[in-house]
């Protein structure tokens, strides 16, 4: 069995406000973290994963979903959303259709790209008329975290 390699770890000391560290360790028991180094991994891994977001290089691809509720009775709604998966089909690497009720559908496309055209995606998405919500989360692909 081949052994994992850890990277090796760095320890640093922080100078901290009191009122600013109980409200990190209230946020820390609320999110179920072991100790306060797992909470800095995560919140730093989470400000570098935003800079990729923002840094819309030309080969920097990100991850995400789009995840919108609609009127599925709204007249042709459903080919528009269609239609619009299929022109970036390159970007959305699948969908998820869920029927809430009667009236209302959600659907969740997971995507992958340049920031600036996943973007693009939702914006077209959330004008659609019928379109009732829509968020677009963007996550890393991973390749650049540690």
């Amino acid at each position: 069995m081949k052994k994992e390699r850890k990277e090796p770890i760095c320890r640093f000391g922080v100078s901290i406000p009191k009122g600013l560290i109980d409200s990190f360790d209230n946020y820390i028991r609320l999110r179920a973290y072991k100790n306060r180094s797992e909470a800095i991994r995560d919140l730093i891994r989470e400000k570098l994963v935003e800079q990729e977001w923002e840094a819309d290089v030309q080969d920097r691809q990100v991850v995400g979903t789009i995840t919108y509720v609609f009127d599925h009775h709204k007249r042709e709604l459903v080919e528009s959303i269609l239609k619009i998966q299929h022109e970036f089909s390159d970007h959305v690497i699948a969908s998820q259709h869920v029927h809430l009720d009667h009236d209302n559908c959600l659907e969740v496309a997971i995507v992958k790209g340049r920031p600036s055209t996943l973007r693009g995606v939702a914006y077209k998405l959330k004008a659609l008329k019928g379109v009732k919500h829509c968020r677009f989360t963007m996550t890393t692909t991973g390749s650049s975290l540690k």
